[in-house]
């Protein structure tokens, strides 16, 4: 009897554990996300500014708190990697990250580049790493016309 009710006792702790341990899927999904990536700027491909800015990334917090991504990196395939300074991206809010040159602002951030980076013809990847280096989020493509819904 005192055997039945252990087991009885285990099978319910089992039970219960398990419960504590399964996350909803919204706990699962990153809250720092990549919504869009604009990897084929408008026009022929040159080397102005405006151009290499019609590239760009967006990033949107999903979550409930604001997040320092301070330290957070944005790369692609190749390895260009562009570091965040000090920046706090608010609740329910968006910053775009440009590949080219220009003033940040609060929703807007400037990588600084010269040159197209994101590859609209055979495929490329966009990826968000904490200051860690842990993969925050990522979005992928193969061909894509214009941008990439993520």
């Amino acid at each position: 009897m005192k055997v039945a009710r252990l087991v009885a006792s285990m099978a319910a702790a089992s039970v219960l554990a398990a419960g504590a341990l399964a996350t909803p899927a919204e706990a699962a999904s990153p809250k720092v996300q990549i919504t869009r990536v604009y990897v084929n700027a408008p026009g022929p491909d040159g080397h102005t500014n405006k151009s290499v800015n019609g590239e760009y990334v967006r990033i949107k917090n999903k979550g409930k708190k604001s997040v320092s991504l301070k330290g957070y990196t944005l790369r692609d395939r190749q390895h260009h990697v562009y570091t965040f300074g000090t920046f706090t991206l608010k609740p329910g809010k968006t910053v775009t990250v440009h590949t080219g040159k220009g003033k940040n602002t609060s929703g807007t951030l400037y990588m600084g580049r010269g040159w197209h980076i994101w590859n609209n013809s055979g495929g490329d990847s966009a990826t968000l790493k904490n200051a860690g280096g842990g993969k925050v989020d990522s979005c992928s493509w193969k061909t894509v016309r214009s941008y990439k819904t993520c």
